[in-house]
């Protein structure tokens, strides 16, 4: 039934604005876009009370009842006091999901709270799914359904200037209680280059909440990770039941905020969460397989590590460097992390040794992990190296930390890693440097399959995740042979 949420052929914005910079024309300004674009090629509707023109092209409706068809999704803008009243016409009509994006219901006591009741009683009468209310709803970069009412660009000192750009379509998921939180991941992902399966900001989750979300995701083939930023969790037995199912076929990466006693006080005023204690969920994470991010920078390098590498079937890991002070860097990072560096073969040092003898790599490179290829590595000794270190049976990832600034680094780098067959295990880059040259190089690593990131420890942070997610992945396919 959650499929109308992100697939719909019809859209309802109930309670469109002619006004701008009000709530109700913004959507409507937001989903017009889609639909001029192309992105969006189903049906828009509106309908506001006032008679008065379409709003911006799109087809108004003074009620809902006047709709020449059954929209698969309404999303709702009006104020509080009035959306009881259009959800209830919405069931009248038919339609079966409706978004809420109002506040002032249970966040903000206990009269909200009675509203909110009356909300969830109107949607079961009718058999009708509700995401929200107190939400910014979905966004779907690949069918062009944006919900979030956020304008692109926003005027600034005199200049329009980009405010919120979407991400463009991928395989990471993200779910989360706050939409405001939830709106800064994604202008984050933009800038990052992270690309966007599906969205949801389901804040006060009066129906549809993070159990139903996640078993949704877990069979959507669109979707390769799923992200979780969770204020509480509810129905903790059927979290950590559909959690430990989903993990089996693909990760789930939890943020989880309110883990302080003020923390958890401020989420309560937030949404109406329901705070628990925050050694519990660590432990409930654990036994479900899922993996528990502590920062948004965290939370997203773990997401792009797990949607483009498979997971490690060990934690040794072997670091391959052209900067010694960086190398050292991922060496504190990895032992420090609880993983293990990767002790080499007699087969692996003797070729790695026959290799600097021989000129393949620099005669000064060291070749015990990490191998440090020093300022005059080139394409070819990072590439000859990999081949080597990868087949070693004692070595289940790769740190490589492939510093652009040395001559002997070119652009070419990223296409010659690609060549090499990894053996089926996980590899993630480094290259230091927020300048034009370094950004665009580690974009190119990911556009071949190969998280990149600007610094060493962020890199290993990443390989963490594949480690630790390898143990639960393994261990069950170990045990239920599949």
């Amino acid at each position: 039934m959650l499929r109308g949420f992100f697939e719909p052929e019809a859209v309802l914005i109930a309670g469109a604005s002619r006004e701008p910079g009000k709530v109700g024309y913004a959507l409507a300004e937001v989903m017009k876009g889609y639909k001029d674009r192309g992105v969006f090629r189903g049906r828009l509707y509106a309908t506001n009370p006032k008679p008065g023109p379409d709003i911006l092209g799109i087809p108004t409706f003074r009620s809902v009842m006047d709709l020449p068809e059954v929209p698969d999704l309404a999303v709702i803008v009006t104020p509080a006091r009035f959306v009881n009243q259009v959800a209830e016409e919405c069931g009248r009509k038919g339609i079966k999901n409706i978004v809420v994006i109002s506040g002032g219901f249970a966040e903000v006591g206990e009269e909200g709270r009675k509203l909110q009741e009356e909300l969830v009683s109107i949607c079961r009468r009718y058999n009708m799914r509700l995401i929200g209310p107190n939400c910014v709803g979905v966004l779907v970069p690949k069918h062009g359904l944006d919900t979030l009412f956020l304008p692109v660009d926003k005027e600034l000192d005199g200049d329009m200037v980009t405010s919120l750009k979407r991400p463009e379509p991928g395989s990471i998921s993200l779910i989360t209680q706050s939409g405001a939180f939830g709106v800064a991941c994604l202008d984050y992902m933009y800038g990052e280059g992270i690309g966007l399966s599906k969205f949801v900001s389901y804040g006060n989750k009066a129906d549809v909440d993070e159990v139903e979300l996640i078993e949704y995701l877990g069979d959507d083939e669109e979707t390769k990770v799923i992200l979780v930023y969770a204020e509480s969790i509810d129905r903790g037995r059927e979290f950590l039941k559909k959690a430990g199912e989903v993990s089996k076929r693909k990760p789930i990466v939890v943020f989880k905020a309110g883990r302080t006693k003020t923390g958890a006080a401020a989420a309560s005023s937030h949404t109406a969460a329901i705070a628990g204690s925050d050694s519990v969920y660590e432990a409930a994470f654990r036994q479900a397989g899922v993996l528990r991010a502590y920062d948004m920078e965290q939370f997203f390098d773990m997401a792009k590590a797990l949607s483009m590498q498979p997971p490690a079937r060990g934690d040794r890991i072997a670091v391959i460097t052209d900067g010694g002070g960086a190398g050292v860097m991922a060496t504190d990072a990895i032992e420090l992390s609880g993983m293990r560096m990767a002790v080499f073969s007699e087969e692996t040092s003797r070729r790695l040794d026959e290799m600097r003898k021989s000129g393949v790599i620099p005669e000064i490179a060291s070749i015990r992990n990490p191998v440090d290829l020093t300022g005059s590595a080139t394409d070819d000794s990072f590439v000859e190296s990999l081949k080597v270190i990868v087949r070693d049976d004692s070595v289940d990832g790769i740190v490589m930390l492939a510093l652009h600034h040395v001559p002997g680094v070119t652009s070419a780098l990223p296409e010659r890693i690609a060549e090499v067959d990894l053996m089926g295990k996980p590899m993630v880059v480094v290259d230091i440097g927020g300048e034009d040259y370094a950004v665009r190089f580690r974009r190119k690593f990911e556009k071949l399959g190969f998280p990149a990131y600007p610094e060493p420890e962020r890199g290993v942070n990443a390989m963490k995740a594949l480690v630790e997610y390898g143990r639960y992945f393994y261990h069950w396919i170990n045990i239920h042979g599949k």
